[in-house]
């Protein structure tokens, strides 16, 4: 029944994604269940992270990489809100495409290799994951559209390739200390993805900055 639900939303989305390119739905509509696509994306790398965290050993903590290590780190993204409010709309967009195109493979290989992590939660996370992808298929659909209507620079997307391979590790430390290592890396992309759309919805609205 959840799994015919989630199907159910997705089609609507994509539906909504689908007219609103026609011109029948405003910009600002559009962004507006971008950004609550988003936040759902978000919410899910949130709650799996800490899913993780309740059954990593604290070694794994000790072995885990630097954020900096996250293969999207080399893509230069506003600080704060100060500095997105500074940067263009179309900018913004093509940041969030980049970021989110960038975990097309990643997330395939969380999928795939769920099956095999040493979680009590292994079901639950499996289910999050599936979540996480199609949220994040629906949202790119939506955003590739949105770019159609704000120009050449938006449609720019940053090529950020994932060299991980599909091996998270052959121990079950290893495999735990890498499956939570890229879940850090997109919950905090998420995060950024999330926060640069609602800076778009904020000023297509035309609401004051410090409102956004």
């Amino acid at each position: 029944m959840a799994r015919r639900r989630t199907d159910r939303g997705r089609i609507c989305v994509t539906v909504l994604f689908v007219v609103a390119a026609s011109g029948a739905i405003p910009i600002n509509d559009l962004l507006d269940r971008a950004s609550q696509q988003s936040d759902r994306m978000h919410s899910l790398s949130t709650m799996l992270t800490h899913e993780l965290g309740s059954h990593f050993p604290p070694i794994g903590k000790v072995m885990m990489p630097r954020p900096g290590s996250c293969h999207t780190s080399s893509l230069q993204t506003p600080n704060d809100k100060a500095q997105a409010l500074q940067i263009s709309e179309a900018d913004l967009l093509s940041l969030a495409r980049s970021l989110l195109q960038a975990w097309s493979d990643p997330l395939m290989v969380l999928s795939s290799s769920v099956s095999t992590l040493p979680h009590p939660a292994q079901s639950r996370i499996s289910n999050k994951l599936q979540q996480l992808q199609e949220h994040s298929q629906s949202l790119g659909d939506g955003l590739e559209m949105l770019s159609g209507k704000m120009g050449p620079t938006a449609q720019t997307i940053s090529l950020l390739p994932y060299r991980g391979g599909n091996d998270l590790g052959q121990d079950r430390i290893s495999k735990l200390v890498n499956f939570n290592f890229l879940l850090s890396c997109l919950r905090r992309d998420s995060h950024k993805i999330d926060s640069f759309l609602k800076v778009l919805r904020c000023r297509a609205a035309k609401m004051q900055p410090e409102i956004c």
